[in-house]
């Protein structure tokens, strides 16, 4: 659980997409789920309308972060990010994108200053950010840069996905599959696994973590026999982790890594690109996995699916993934604040 007093910061993410909804479900459960408290940052009349869509009664209060916690038992409080612009659900639109930016903007400096526990952030649209002028891949990346923006050092934000039953990590994330063989280096794989291990010790209370570490290509290349990437990379990052105090096996072909008895043998499997690892990760959490940002100064969670622009206003969408994220951005919170 947080602190007393510090709410999670929870982003509105895309307007027209679930993240309404699944605020708004979310809250509507936060006694019977043991929630502790969020506060939203995004525009009040989107949610009071997706609320009347809906057809449940919410109460929104418009405050700040060192009132939200007190009124989170009767009221959504909101920190009031306005749209300017009606929002059609499902209908994505340029004209919104500017306040879902400046909700992540400030959610993160609200959370850099203290005074909130955490980052929450709901599903975004990146084709809709790239329509309004925005320069980063996605949101792990512009978080990335909103820490260096804040603190000055640059930093390698890693992305794990966390479920249940297993933790992934994609060394490389939002590019082409052609391009995964040129963008990795032995370089990136260690300072990846090095972040994984620290965070994995420093927030989520893992003594000595064990990474299993993926080979690129089918049976991790068999010494050359099928590309040479594992052999010449990953096999000699292994090399520099190990010496230094790094529990990391590997290279494994990865199609015989998640299988049950495989996943009892480690506790993140680092994987070489994004499918790898988001492929086993959703098959075997889909509701109840969450994305964690690591290399990050302050915490990070989200929800491990997208905007489903074709779920928003109908009361279908579950908001499993969501509770899941603020549940664990919540210990993390809680585990870091009574280290500091």
């Amino acid at each position: 659980m947080l602190r007393p007093g510090r709410p999670l910061a929870l982003t509105q993410g895309d307007p027209a997409g679930i993240g309404p909804d699944i605020t708004i479900s979310a809250w509507l459960e936060r006694r019977t789920l043991g929630l502790q408290p969020f506060l939203f940052f995004g525009d009040p009349a989107v949610l009071a309308a997706r609320a009347k869509l809906l057809r449940v009664n919410v109460p929104i209060v418009e405050t700040d972060a060192s009132e939200a916690a007190a009124h989170f038992s009767k009221a959504l409080p909101v920190f009031p990010i306005p749209v300017g612009t009606v929002i059609e659900p499902g209908r994505g639109h340029v004209a919104g994108a500017r306040s879902t930016i400046s909700a992540i903007e400030t959610a993160v400096d609200f959370t850099m200053r203290g005074l909130t526990g955490a980052v929450v952030t709901n599903p975004i649209a990146k084709s809709v950010l790239y329509e309004a002028g925005f320069k980063f891949p996605g949101h792990t990346e512009f978080l990335a840069h909103l820490a260096e923006k804040s603190t000055g050092a640059s930093c390698l934000p890693v992305m794990m996905l966390a479920g249940p039953k297993l933790r992934a990590i994609p060394v490389t994330i939002h590019i082409p599959l052609h391009a995964v063989p040129q963008a990795l280096s032995e370089e990136l794989i260690v300072e990846t696994c090095l972040i994984t291990a620290r965070d994995l010790h420093q927030r989520f209370g893992f003594i000595s973590p064990r990474l299993a570490i993926a080979g690129l290509n089918p049976h991790a290349g068999e010494d050359g026999a099928i590309g040479l990437e594992d052999r010449d990379i990953i096999t000699p990052a292994i090399e520099r982790l190990r010496a230094a105090g790094v529990n990391a096996i590997g290279p494994l072909p990865a199609d015989t890594m998640f299988h049950d008895e495989a996943r009892a043998r480690y506790d993140v499997a680092i994987c070489m690109y994004h499918d790898q690892a988001l492929i086993p990760a959703k098959a075997l959490g889909f509701d109840d996995s969450v994305n964690v940002t690591l290399g990050l100064p302050f915490i990070r969670t989200s929800p491990d699916h997208g905007t489903a622009f074709s779920l928003a206003g109908k009361g279908v969408a579950r908001s499993s993934s969501l509770v899941a994220a603020l549940k664990l951005a919540s210990e993390l919170a809680y585990h870091s604040g009574n280290r500091n």
